[in-house]
Order: C-alpha cells, then structure tokens, then sequence
C-alpha cells in the first residue's frame, strides 16, 4: 500500500495535494493522511490543556476539508485520515512516517509559506526522511504530469539512470532532460532553463538531498519551486 502523508494548515492548495496523491497512487489502494500541527500548550493544568487543544476549523478549512473528504470517497482505490498532532520532535515525526507507513510526503506551496516554528520544525524533519517530499508550486497540480527535468548534485555520485528507475518503480514521470544544479548558478543558467522546460513541456523537476542539521533562519533562502513555478520531487540519496 502506498500511503500519503500532506502536512496541512487547511488553505485551498490542500486539495492540489490530494489531487496530486490520488494520481501517484496508480489507482492502487492507500490512506490519504492529513496532517494538523499544533504546538503544546504550555500549561500544568489538565482541563486548560483539554481546552487549548479544542481548536475549532474555520468555515473555509471546514470546506476545504469536506472538498477532500469528497474528492477521496469518490475514488474507490483511496481512504482519508485527519491525524491532529500536538507538539512535534524527530522521534515523534519519524514514528509517524513508520506508523502510517508513509511512501511520499506531499508539501502544499502554503504550507511552506507558513511562518509558525512548528511549521517550519516539521518541514525541515521531513527533510531528514528517507521518504521522497513531493514540493508542490503555486499552480494546481496537472494530473497529466509525466515530463520531469532532472537537476543534477555533482557531489551526489548518482547516474540519471539510477534516478529514472526509481521514477518508473514509484511515480509516474519520465526524465526528459537534465541540468547541474542551480544555487551558485541560477541567474546564468535561467534562460537555458526556460527553454527547456517550454520545449520539452517540461511539469516537474526532481532533485536529491541529503540530511540537514535543522537550523531557524530569518531570511530563508528562495527555493528552486518557487524561482520556477513547478512543483519538485525531492529524493533521498541514500534511499535512491
């Protein structure tokens, strides 16, 4: 069974990411987890504790909610799951991935933008997973996504061959093309990248990582999704 996990605050891209999780099941069955993060609250009292964690939705997540709900009881290979989590560490983080037995996390564009620390907390722990995180960009996902531009780490040592046979195991992309990568880079490479990516009708690009010391900085550096607009599939190295 491949399972979904997308961390979500409720805004309206949520339903792009479960669009996105309902086409890479391939129409085999999985669980659809939504995930609400929320800090502990910090108090000794038991009935205040109760209280603060009774944190009603607002009308538009409530429709976004119920938008999903619809949207995955109407695909029969497909189940969904709200898992509201209070407090957040590694150990916890990782229990869950094992627990739900999560092959992909899918990062809605909004919550990326989100500035709460529990937010940014679960989105660099993600990071440190072995799972694939599918980055998701501004514009809704296509489900006739296939065309991925591959954006090759020197320091990685992996062969695009390697890549495209975990691509063709798991999803559903193929690479068409395929680039170094772009950090020191970016504003020389830009116009070869447009290119690519219009004459190839290029929809995704995929990327590896590597672990992270996770670290809070004020000025976060601008992601690869977000300089292009597409939606990035990022692989762990050793998990390749």
């Amino acid at each position: 069974m491949k399972n979904f996990l997308i961390p979500t605050t409720l805004k309206d891209d949520t339903i792009s990411a479960v669009k996105a999780a309902i086409h890479q099941s391939k129409q085999n069955s999985c669980e659809i987890i939504l995930m609400l993060v929320s800090e502990t609250p910090d108090t000794f009292s038991a009935s205040h504790f109760l209280r603060e964690m009774k944190t009603g939705l607002t009308t538009s997540q409530e429709e976004v909610l119920e938008t999903c709900r619809y949207m995955v009881n109407h695909t029969s290979n497909c189940k969904i799951k709200i898992h509201n989590q209070y407090g957040l560490s590694l150990p916890i983080f990782r229990n869950i991935i094992e627990a739900f037995t999560v092959k992909l996390v899918i990062l809605p564009h909004s919550y990326k933008k989100e500035t709460k620390r529990i937010h940014q907390y679960l989105i660099q722990l993600a990071g440190n997973q072995k799972c694939p995180i599918l980055h998701l960009g501004v514009e809704p996902f296509k489900e006739d996504s296939n065309k991925a531009l591959y954006i090759e780490n020197g320091k990685a040592n992996m062969h695009v061959k390697d890549i495209q046979q975990f691509l063709s195991d798991n999803f559903s992309f193929e690479i068409v093309s395929q680039t170094a990568k772009l950090e020191d880079n970016y504003e020389d490479l830009a116009p070869y990248l447009d290119e690519a990516i219009s004459k190839y009708d290029i929809d995704l690009l995929v990327e590896t990582r590597k672990g992270e010391k996770i670290k809070f900085q004020k000025s976060k550096k601008e992601s690869i999704n977000e300089r292009l607009g597409l939606p990035v599939l990022s692989l762990y190295e050793e998990f390749v």
